[in-house]
């Protein structure tokens, strides 16, 4: 009887131990998840162009979207996007700095008529999400043809493509897996096939065909010993033949089966001993974590786990199997569509030239809630080349495509029209594009996640190094930043222990010359690099080549006609810019003193100047050299020369700054008192500006480094005429618009409603109305409407 109860109690211990094991994997598992998810937070940028066909001398112009990647809802982070536009061998040809503000921002790009034909990437990113890599930032391809080439620059593409995707990520020997496919053609684009899988001894295994984009799936039980492949027939004498992945002997499966309301999961193991060796499930959406479950297979190496789908994350979940020793094994994407934002709009369907246009918009939630929503909205004429028929637009790029891998078909189709067969295509999508915005060897890492790159909460952030002459980091020497203009900008950097400059600039914009230097009376021996703000890194994704047939040709000429119309008469409107709203005063603010030299008798020596008009300050000279000693209302600041500026730049050498010629100079700030700014420490601050804001004619120390530098983008007017009169629509000038309404900052109402008005353009044909918008919670939606232009 002792016995029996010591064997029960040992039994017992044994299975306590291994629950606490269990539940001990689990807990480390959700623990990582977590404290990364806290630690790493993800920024996801949307792209909204006003269309996707472009020819040299256009515009381009679009609006971006900034969310937080979890929840997809807006997120005020970073202040600043980088868009860029790359060629097929990743080289940028356009970039921009754009100002994000409430976590959207708009920008364009003049097309130059030097560009080649052919397809582009158009992405975006933040500074800060440069630290996860660029399969995170936005991509999507444009489309640009210069008229003025030869149509041989045009390359046509001859190869097609299939590609073999198991569920779960590995197909193991003796088990069943379905086996997803996607074949694509010369474009990149899916076709539809027929096709077998044959062994070694070509014996036919599965058949299988293409449901829609080039995708399907087929079921799979591969055996020891055994190899396959593929073979389809494209057209009449294409043979296209590949091979499977190779098969792990042993492994798990995943089963995903969408039973409505309650998905199933089912786990399949050949392992040694499967059958009492516990694995675990987990399933997230975003920092949500749905499911983390220890499964325990059955004697036939099987288990099987229902998911109430209500609660299941918006967008896509991610189901992931783990081994005991924490190793992910095997991988599923679900897809869980969420609440839309419905937008409306009303129009006429007809028009004539020169007429008005009034796009009546609404936005309500699914329920029929009005919205508060920030919208974009593009007009533009419809042909074979601009026919909006693959856009990407923003819901299912933010809830689909960005977390999956690699270009997207038709990514509305998933959306606009739910049946049976748009489910089963969507599953088709996962299985082949499947791919977790979560690297799940940094989330279960036991080391603190290290970033190269900081969020820009301000501004831009401008990277420099400060070496020795020797070349070698020179740590702990500060280093000035100005921006030379009448706008006093200066802004200082400490070098950190690598020798890396970090200078946050605030409400920098458009084209100058920034000049870099060291206090040349204290650090005369460093030199400073600025670094390029824009991304290194680039995605795998490769450009399908441009391909145009015949028909193309007329609307080719039709639009270059159009351009070149608008371009010749209207060059002064489609150069116009907004003036971009930003506190006109100097760094320090406002001044104890300004001195307007023409209220002054002019004197010819800057020496002269200072005696007789500035009385917050003496001058002396010492061992010939010049010294100011500021005077504060208690007395004279310490012993040190002030800090002084000519057009935001700092001159160390006092000597110097009495070379400047005062007749060139509009005013002097005069700050007497002790001033911080950042890193920087002044006893007093004396600001020249001259007249034009250029220094007038001063020669710079020859150590300082001058840049022409870019900043944030000024914002493009949009040009949209007018024809409220008679003579406005009798004008002769020609107006061959083709993009008739652009506007990225569309906002509707507490009642849901907003108003778009523009006038049509004298060229006849069908347009299109695209509208895309988001809410605070995150909702998002699209909406196109179309309409004629008859003459």
């Amino acid at each position: 009887m002792k016995a029996l109860n010591r064997i029960a109690i040992i039994c017992l211990l044994q299975v306590l131990i291994s629950t606490h094991g269990r539940a001990q994997v689990l807990e480390s598992i959700q623990r990582s998840f977590q404290q990364y998810n806290d630690h790493v937070l993800q920024e996801k940028l949307y792209v909204h162009t006003d269309k996707d066909f472009y020819l040299t001398g256009e515009i381009l112009w679009f609006k971006l979207y900034n969310v937080e990647a979890g929840l997809n809802k807006p997120i005020n982070i970073s202040k600043v996007a980088y868009v860029e536009v790359l060629d097929d061998a990743n080289n940028p040809v356009l970039q921009a700095k754009i100002k994000l503000k409430n976590s959207t921002g708009n920008g364009s790009f003049y097309i130059p008529v030097t560009f080649k034909n052919g397809n582009y990437k158009l992405r975006a990113y933040t500074n800060w999400m440069k630290n996860l890599g660029a399969d995170l930032y936005f991509e999507k391809a444009i489309s640009i043809v210069n008229t003025l080439n030869e149509p041989a620059d045009i390359v046509k593409a001859t190869a097609n493509d299939i590609r073999f995707f198991p569920e779960g990520g590995t197909l193991v020997n003796g088990v069943a897996s379905t086996v997803g496919f996607k074949a694509t053609g010369p474009d990149g684009k899916g076709i539809n096939v027929n096709g077998v899988i044959v062994n070694q001894r070509n014996d036919t295994v599965a058949r299988f065909k293409t449901l829609q984009f080039g995708m399907g799936s087929f079921e799979l039980t591969p055996t020891a010993g055994s190899s396959y492949k593929s073979i389809i027939r494209i057209g009449r004498d294409n043979l296209l033949i590949s091979d499977l992945p190779a098969a792990a002997t042993n492994g798990y499966a995943l089963h995903l089966t969408n039973n409505g309301d309650h998905p199933q999961v089912k786990i399949t193991s050949n392992m040694a001993g499967g059958s009492g060796q516990p694995v675990y499930l987990f399933v997230h959406s975003g920092h949500k974590v749905v499911m983390a479950q220890s499964v325990t297979p059955g004697a036939d190496g099987t288990a099987t786990v229902q998911i109430s789908k209500d609660k299941l994350g918006k967008g896509i979940n991610h189901i992931t199997l783990f081994n005991s020793s924490r190793q992910p094994v095997a991988e599923r994407l679900y897809f869980n569509r969420p609440d839309q934002l419905s937008l409306q709009a009303g129009a006429l369907l007809e028009y004539k030239p020169r007429s008005p246009v009034a796009l009546n918009i609404s936005a309500n939630s699914s329920a029929g809630k009005p919205q508060l929503a920030n919208l974009s909205v593009a007009v533009y004429k419809l042909d074979s080349l601009n026919n909006n028929a693959d856009a990407t637009d923003i819901s299912s790029y933010l809830w689909l495509g960005s977390d999956l891998k690699g270009y997207i078909e038709s990514p509305g189709y998933y959306f606009n029209i739910v049946t049976n067969e748009t489910d089963k295509a969507l599953d088709n999508l996962l299985l082949t594009q499947g791919w977790s915005r979560f690297k799940w060897a940094d989330v279960l890492s036991s080391q603190s996640q290290k970033f190269a790159y900081l969020p820009e909460y301000d501004g831009h952030i401008i990277s420099g190094q400060l070496t020795n002459l020797n070349g070698t980091p020179a740590p702990n020497v500060l280093a000035y930043l100005g921006v030379i203009g009448k706008r006093t900008q200066l802004y200082g950097a400490r070098a950190d222990s690598t020798g890396k400059l970090l200078f946050n600039t605030t409400e920098m914009y458009g084209p100058g010359e920034i000049v870099l230097q060291t206090n040349t009376e204290k650090d005369s021996t460093y030199h400073i690099t600025i670094a390029t703000p824009f991304s290194d890194q680039y995605t795998a994704t490769t450009l399908a080549p441009l391909q145009l047939n015949n028909r193309s040709q007329k609307i080719l000429e039709a639009g270059s006609l159009d351009m070149q119309v608008q371009n010749l008469y209207n060059p002064s409107k489609l150069k116009q810019y907004f003036n971009p709203v930003r506190d006109s005063s100097a760094f320090y603010g406002s001044t104890a003193s300004l001195y307007k030299l023409e209220d002054f008798t002019r004197f010819t020596t800057m020496e002269e100047v200072l005696r007789e008009y500035v009385v917050e300050l003496t001058v002396s000279k010492e061992k010939n050299r010049f010294h100011i000693n500021v005077i504060s209302p208690d007395g004279y600041l310490r012993e040190g020369d002030p800090l002084v500026m000519l057009d935001g730049v700092p001159i160390f050498n006092i000597d110097k700054v009495f070379t400047i010629d005062p007749l060139k100079v509009k005013t002097l700030d005069m700050i007497n008192k002790v001033y911080y700014w950042g890193p920087i420490f002044a006893d007093g601050i004396l600001s020249f500006t001259s007249y034009k804001g250029d220094m007038g004619g001063f020669e710079l120390d020859p150590k300082a480094v001058v840049l022409d530098y870019e900043g944030m983008q000024f914002q493009r007017e949009f040009y949209s005429p007018v024809y409220e009169t008679a003579d406005q629509q009798k004008s002769r000038m020609p107006d061959f618009r083709s993009v008739l309404y652009w506007s990225p900052d569309v906002n509707t109402d507490a009642t849901g409603k907003a108003m778009a008005s523009f006038y049509t353009s004298d060229r006849a044909g069908q347009y299109i109305a695209v509208m895309q918008g988001i809410t605070a919670d995150g909702q998002t939606g699209s909406y196109s409407l179309r309409f004629e232009v008859k003459k």
